[in-house]
């Protein structure tokens, strides 16, 4: 493969000046120049050698994304629509910056400690960790660090989070139920951590502003896996009677159980109404089209970008916690018992 130095040595001219012409900065080199190394360039298809320039610059421009995901949950973490959107939105925006993309999925953080310790990356991107997680990686992993959706302890501020209004989220989504005339609202999960325990605090602060009582079998468990999955919705259907709505903590559970109902005989939203969470694709293709709660899923990928960037050079980051807002997108999944207050 042909060189800089051969391409100056054979035109002529300094290795200065084939470089810039390579990277665009063409101001101070005649016209003529510029078409002679671009002649060169494309007659012996030169590619530039991103190693050596990253080694001049210290940088390998590579940045980790590591997830803490429970495989009995996915088999394939990025086949959820969620976190599908929110990698592809990381990637493409690092390689409109110049970057690169490597990924590390695993349930242990132990596991994922290790791994990402020896990447030669210039900073990291971590989703769905908690306190401790936050912590251990901190102390372990001497490394630029952005996080996603994490919560931490009330005392730690030296974090940089991308996260979600998602108390506010599940607030407002049962508030707009009680107006709809629920009383009897249950909430689907499968874990009360995290998103999904925030998310259930906010279904159950209003569900008391509307004087409802919340009881523990108010919470529908679903359990993860092909055969967990099948039991916990036998299960759910059981002791559905009496209820009018389910509220769900993603529309990934929401589309689970809006089939399965239907595949045994109720009908979406005259015998229950059903409602998600994050508006992804799918809640806008199924019929009914899914009553749900909107984030703006790639926003969060393009400031978690933006911010593991400015730590990568250097820069100061003002604002370290970022929370976008949410908002209820009502449509043909909930049936109104009474007119909407």
């Amino acid at each position: 493969m042909i060189t800089i130095k051969e391409i100056a040595d054979m035109l002529g001219i300094s290795t200065t000046t084939v470089n810039n012409v390579i990277h665009g900065k063409t101001g101070q080199v005649s016209k003529k120049t510029i078409e002679k190394v671009q002649k060169v360039i494309e007659e012996y298809e030169y590619v530039p050698n991103m190693n050596a320039r990253n080694l001049a610059q210290n940088k390998s421009k590579i940045i980790g994304f590591a997830m803490k995901a429970r495989s009995d949950k996915y088999e394939n973490a990025l086949k959820d629509t969620y976190t599908g959107e929110l990698v592809g939105a990381i990637e493409k925006c690092l390689r409109i910056s110049g970057y690169f993309l490597m990924i590390y999925i695993s349930e242990d953080l132990n596991q994922i400690i290790n791994y990402v310790s020896t990447w030669n990356v210039d900073g990291l991107i971590l989703l769905g960790m908690a306190g401790d997680d936050c912590i251990l990686l901190k102390r372990k992993v001497n490394k630029p660090m952005v996080f996603i959706d994490s919560y931490f302890y009330e005392d730690v501020m030296e974090y940089v989070n991308v996260g979600l209004k998602d108390m506010q989220g599940g607030y407002e989504m049962t508030k707009y139920l009680l107006e709809c005339g629920h009383r009897k609202i249950g909430f689907v999960a499968d874990n009360c951590l995290g998103v999904d325990r925030e998310r259930f605090m906010g279904y159950k602060q209003a569900l008391t502003e509307y004087q409802v009582t919340y009881k523990d079998e108010d919470f529908f468990w679903l359990t993860p896996g092909e055969k967990g999955m099948e039991d916990s919705l036998k299960e759910l259907f059981k002791h559905l009677p009496g209820y009018t709505a389910l509220f769900c903590a993603s529309d990934y559970y929401a589309i689970y159980v809006m089939n399965y109902l239907r595949d045994h005989g109720k009908r979406i939203p005259d015998d229950i109404s059903i409602t998600g969470f994050d508006d992804n694709v799918y809640s806008q293709i199924i019929r009914p089209a899914l009553t749900t709660v909107h984030q703006e899923v790639s926003q969060k990928g393009e400031i978690a970008v933006e911010k593991i960037l400015k730590l990568v050079n250097g820069e100061e980051i003002k604002e370290r916690i970022i929370i976008l807002p949410v908002k209820v997108i009502a449509r043909q999944s909930v049936k109104k018992l009474t007119k909407t207050l």
